[in-house]
């Protein structure tokens, strides 16, 4: 068995240096080439159902605009009923011909059944399923007394995603319909304070990526790995040690300092066109995509700046990056203005 081991050790190692050196580019190229063929091919929507858990703010609550725009039939989840209504009336102003409301909390395994089969009993059919119910913690580890107070981070954002994608399959595989799910760059980038949400986002790829060599011959399967992006939580709304909801801007600033957050509405409309090209993967802005290939090459010098600017500084809503942040000024550059100053709900 030693014997084989080393023989692959060699083998493998050796092919994997002639993949990136000469593989690699040419796969790149011709996805590249490809790109506009996908492009002018992409699906269109019009009247069909679309189901959007999360769809009360931020990523799916733009996202079901952007459907909306195409003439989608839509089915919004969420547990504020009253956003869910604000956000109903928008997206038929936009265009939808009809969105139904469903209130529901995904983490709840009998409520993801309801918003599926509710789904199929008012419109007959399911074509796209985006999951993007989530929520954030953002606390040290060794800050929690008990941590079951956090075990909500894991059962929404990634149970609710595991419980709507079980009961919506075999809906999906009649339609040859499409899943998007709404994971995060976090997966790959280790954040302080962001341990429970990054390790439920990183659950999130590899149970899609998985999924999508045993069903992907018949459901079209996005992954969604956005950057910082416009919405409650880059808004400071964040899960304490205590599994409650705060909102804490002061703290939000110490974490995410100086990176830059895109704007919500220009990122839902690449997730949509993403979704719609039938794209595996989908990473906005674009340039985050980069920190996949630090984080592969350069592990070390990664976790050391984000020690540097997250865990360094005399308390922690007074981070080396957040001195940064005020030191330049460029807050009101990187930050959209519902970020810089918002007014959120707790629930």
């Amino acid at each position: 068995m030693d014997l084989i081991n080393n023989f692959l050790n060699l083998i493998i190692d050796r092919i994997s240096q002639t993949a990136f050196s000469f593989v690699f580019p040419l796969y790149f190229f011709f996805k590249l080439l490809l790109f506009p063929i996908r492009s002018s091919f992409a699906e269109d929507v019009a009247g069909k159902v679309v189901l959007i858990t999360g769809a009360s703010s931020g990523i799916g609550e733009h996202v079901a605009y952007e459907y909306a725009k195409r003439g989608a039939y839509l089915a919004l989840v969420a547990r504020r009923e009253h956003r869910l209504r604000e956000v109903a009336e928008v997206a038929e102003i936009l265009g939808s011909p009809f969105a139904l409301l469903i209130h529901a909390d995904v983490s709840n395994v009998d409520d993801c059944k309801r918003c599926v089969q509710t789904t199929l009993t008012h419109f007959g059919r399911l074509d796209h399923l985006v999951n993007n119910a989530g929520i954030t913690s953002i606390n040290l580890f060794e800050e929690y007394d008990d941590p079951r107070n956090v075990a909500s981070v894991m059962d929404t954002d990634f149970w609710g995603t595991v419980y709507c994608t079980y009961y919506a399959i075999p809906y999906l595989k009649q339609t040859r319909g499409k899943i998007i799910g709404i994971a995060s760059s976090a997966a790959w980038l280790p954040t302080p304070r962001l341990s429970f949400y990054s390790a439920s986002k990183a659950a999130v790829i590899s149970f899609y990526e998985t999924l999508r060599v045993e069903i992907g011959r018949d459901i079209g399967i996005t992954i969604v790995t956005p950057g910082l992006t416009e919405s409650e939580m880059t808004q400071g709304k964040f899960m304490f040690e205590d599994g409650k909801m705060y909102l804490d801007q002061e703290l939000r600033d110490a974490v995410m300092s100086v990176m830059p957050i895109e704007a919500v509405g220009s990122a839902a409309k690449a997730i949509v066109n993403g979704g719609c090209r039938g794209d595996e993967y989908v990473t906005e802005p674009p340039w985050i995509r980069m920190t996949f290939y630090w984080k592969m090459f350069l592990p070390e010098m990664v976790e050391w700046l984000n020690y540097l600017f997250i865990m360094t500084g005399s308390s922690p809503t007074e981070s080396f990056g957040k001195r940064v942040l005020e030191f330049t000024g460029l807050k009101p550059f990187i930050y959209p203005p519902s970020v810089r100053c918002s007014q959120l709900e707790y629930d």
